[in-house]
């Protein structure tokens, strides 16, 4: 069976080697103060000199020093979850059963994970992944050190899978938080976590490619009834999918266990926090993705200083222009930002953005993937201007746009998702089947896949082109709202396609979705 896991998993950078230990210094260490600031002067207090990126003798990056920088303040994290069974209540039928054989059914122990986690304060504040502490009832946190603390969570944020948690230690090592917007695709770097419990594991890679929107969070309102999509069960009023993605992509080995560790550079600079992988079995295939440690900052800091992130919202909804989405919308370019909704009353419409707009530039700087928007969008607070660069009617003319504190939903939303927005969510678009496909596959309804997009889920099937689906977990498929239905309700989160090949010949496909810890 077929496996895409977004797994998270975790680079932790630490400062601890060199740094020594560090205490709060009276009139200037505030909470007032970003986590970054707070660094500077717990660094500047301790004479610190940062590790530099080191070369061999044969010409090989040298990064024994980031290493011993970065590990000890690298965290196991290990997190209990809630059993029914474990609390004495058993299932009616296992009772029965019990009484039938004259004895008690062995209770179910709690369920546990573990992950990660990057220490970014002295006094015990830790960065890791939203999924590795989200429903967790106990939080335990053991240091490199060996010492173990229990974590309250400060705050979390699903919309960028990021977490705060804190335990109560003083003089802890810390990671020197980095410039992510400096990473370049080449560029040698460290992932450092604890895949598989194998403790203050260290690996290096390079960096394979910044901005990619791979489709795996969700938005902060489906928190309570996520599934393996990142979507609430089915909604009578969907929501605008809120999720930032723009990951930072590499071929360190991560695997499960390294979620909410840290992606360094060869200075020993927290980058990026390790979140997710692509894989057929779950485990590493040379595809890691790394939340941007600059987006992360503003995550953090709204987190620590008012519980939640206050976050600004342009108010539309877009699609990154190529050939294929060019085509459906009847346009003439193949870069961009396709505007396809603005929301009224929104920032976006204020500043006379409209729909079929094309965004071309972002802050002066080309727009080609969707992260190129949502990052910088995404570093910004409810009052912020940011600067946009708009086609429209053939002409192109800058625009600046104030971000609204509240996020204005769509009016007149339909019940079930667009295909735009499945697109975005599996990577394939369907269309049902005509009268001649019906007769071909000796079917009376279903939908022909139109086109899969290289990294999306269907690209991990064996579900081509052409292919006719006739059902998805046992459920009829006859048009796209099926699809999105059945999506939204994956047992275990298996999902298995079935239907016909493009040649006629019986398909039956399997995969595994999920997001391992």
């Amino acid at each position: 069976m077929k496996k895409f896991g977004l797994t998270l998993l975790t680079a932790f950078i630490g400062g601890a080697m060199a740094l020594g230990s560090y205490k709060l210094i009276e009139g200037k260490y505030t909470g007032s103060m970003s986590f970054e600031d707070k660094q500077k002067v717990y660094l500047a207090s301790n004479h610190y000199v940062p590790a530099t990126a080191n070369v061999s003798s044969s010409g090989a990056p040298d990064f024994v020093q980031a290493a011993a920088e970065v590990t000890p303040a690298v965290v196991f994290i290990r997190t209990t979850y809630s059993n029914q069974q474990a609390d004495g209540q058993q299932s009616e039928l296992q009772q029965m059963f019990g009484q039938m054989f004259g004895q008690r059914m062995p209770q179910q122990a709690p369920e546990m994970a573990s992950g990660s986690g990057v220490i970014i304060s002295p006094d015990g504040y830790i960065v890791t992944n939203n999924h590795v502490v989200d429903k967790a009832v106990k939080i335990e946190v053991v240091t490199n050190d060996h010492r173990d603390f229990k974590a309250k969570v400060i705050g979390t944020d699903p919309n960028t899978d990021l977490a705060l948690i804190k335990i109560e230690g003083r003089d802890l090592p810390i990671v020197r938080l980095g410039n992510s917007d400096n990473v370049k695709v080449g560029e040698w770097v460290l992932a450092v976590g604890n895949p598989f419990r194998l403790t203050s594991t260290v690996t290096a890679g390079i960096i394979s490619a910044k901005g990619r929107n791979i489709g795996i969070i969700g938005t902060e309102d489906n928190q309570d009834q996520q599934n393996p999509f990142g979507r609430t069960q089915y909604q009578q009023q969907p929501k605008v999918n809120q999720a930032i993605e723009s990951f930072i992509q590499t071929d360190a080995a991560i695997n499960p266990g390294n979620s909410g560790g840290a992606l360094v550079n060869a200075s020993g600079e927290l980058i990026g926090i390790n979140s997710a992988i692509a894989s057929h079995t779950g485990s590493y295939e040379g595809y890691g993705f790394a939340i941007p440690i600059n987006l992360a900052k503003k995550v953090l800091d709204d987190i620590e200083k008012f519980g939640k992130v206050k976050r600004g919202y342009l108010g539309i909804s877009f699609k990154a222009l190529d050939e294929d989405v060019a085509a459906d919308y009847h346009v003439d370019r193949t870069a961009g930002l396709y505007v396809d909704q603005v929301m009224p009353g929104s920032g976006a419409s204020e500043a006379g953005i409209q729909k079929g707009d094309i965004i071309t530039k972002v802050e002066g700087v080309k727009a080609y993937e969707s992260a190129d928007l949502q990052e910088p969008v995404g570093r910004l607070e409810p009052g912020d201007k940011i600067r946009l660069t708009v086609l429209h009617n053939g002409e192109e003319r800058n625009v600046t746009v104030s971000l609204h504190a509240n996020n204005p939903q769509p009016e007149n939303v339909a019940v079930s998702h667009s295909a735009e927005e499945l697109y975005n969510r599996i990577g394939a678009t369907f269309v049902p089947v005509n009268t001649a496909q019906k007769a071909k596959f000796h079917v009376t309804a279903g939908v022909v896949v139109t086109q899969v997009r290289g990294g999306g889920l269907f690209d991990y099937t064996d579900v081509p082109e052409g292919s006719v689906i006739t059902g998805i977990n046992r459920q009829p498929i006859a048009t796209v709202d099926d699809i999105d239905k059945a999506l939204n309700n994956l047992p275990h989160g298996v999902l298995t396609i079935s239907g016909f090949y493009p040649d006629g010949t019986r398909l039956r496909s399997t995969i595994q979705v999920g997001m391992d810890q």
